[in-house]
């Protein structure tokens, strides 16, 4: 069930804490170059899992959406930035729907690479394998963190499949088409016109996220306990 709990000041603090995430992967470049084999590993691993719903006209773009927007090892700097110099004028202007996908999104991708960034460093010298990734999957724990990761993907899920019931968001996004791209903020209004379209197009989305939350909730447990055949080893 999607809650609302976030104060005024939550943007702020989520954008401090991507400039840090962002700042530690800027001033060491030998993680910075693991933690790019890592996320093409994941996003490999991430297709593998959800081939079958790629392959159904009405997830496939959910899935799509759920890969290069949410969870994929795509850069979103240039969506982070605009998010960053857009926020007071977004939380004035956006349906408080999509703005709540857009925060969910800063947290998710925050919470993404502070993991990304201790799995990085457990990780062996060499090349990354199912058995190195569990172990070191393992050794970072934070099963809390994971499990909210989890969750944060599936609320994200949530709060689109709520904002294609309501016609005056829809309106909204297409009015601020234009203007947000010619203001600079092109990659924040299309990530949001994106998960929109997708979740339009899925209709029910209840089988979905229930996909997503049973199939990550059950690899990560697996991980946790260093269990390197759930990723098909």
């Amino acid at each position: 069930m999607v809650t609302e709990l976030h104060e005024p000041g939550e943007l702020s603090r989520l954008i401090e804490r991507t400039v840090a995430v962002q700042r530690l992967e800027s001033a060491d470049t030998a993680l910075a170059e693991r933690l790019r084999e890592l996320r093409h590993w994941q996003g490999a691993r991430l297709a593998r899992t959800y081939e079958d719903l790629a392959h159904d006209a009405r997830q496939a773009p959910a899935i799509e959406f759920f890969l290069t927007d949410l969870y994929g090892p795509q850069d979103f700097g240039p969506r982070d930035r605009e998010l960053a110099r857009a926020g007071p004028l977004l939380q004035r202007t956006l349906p408080r729907g999509a703005l709540r996908v857009l925060i969910d999104a800063i947290e998710l991708y925050a919470l993404s690479a502070e993991l990304d960034q201790a799995l990085a460093r457990a990780l062996p010298p060499g090349p990354i394998c199912p058995a190195s990734y569990a172990q070191a999957y393992r050794t970072v724990g934070r099963a809390a963190d994971r499990q909210h990761q989890i969750e944060l993907i599936v609320r994200i899920g949530e709060r689109l499949a709520q904002a294609v019931r309501q016609p005056l968001i829809g309106l909204a996004l297409r009015a601020t088409h234009v203007p947000a791209h010619l203001a600079g903020f092109g990659a924040l209004q299309d990530f949001l016109e994106r998960g929109f379209d997708a979740f339009h197009r899925l209709g029910d989305a209840r089988i979905f996220l229930d996909a997503i939350r049973a199939r990550e909730s059950a690899l990560s447990e697996a991980l946790l306990r260093g269990d390197a055949s759930a990723l098909g080893a």
